[in-house]
């Protein structure tokens, strides 16, 4: 199963879900989606803009866990 850890990151960077959504772009529920883990897909822009935002690779982001 993949996980997000953009929650992790938002909460090092004292940043709510919302000002990211305001910085990206991003729609509010699309930001929830991958905090709560509930997405069915990652858009790859998405990631790059996070990357972009919280300086770091793709890999601090997202990891693969066994189910």
């Amino acid at each position: 199963m993949i996980k997000m850890k953009l929650h992790i990151k938002l909460a090092e960077a004292r940043m709510s879900q919302r000002e990211l959504s305001e910085k990206t772009g991003i729609r509010p529920a699309t930001i929830s989606a991958y905090c709560n883990d509930s997405f069915k897909h990652i858009v790859k822009e998405h990631l790059d803009m996070f990357c972009k935002i919280f300086n770091c690779k793709a890999e601090d982001l997202i990891e693969y866990v066994e189910d």
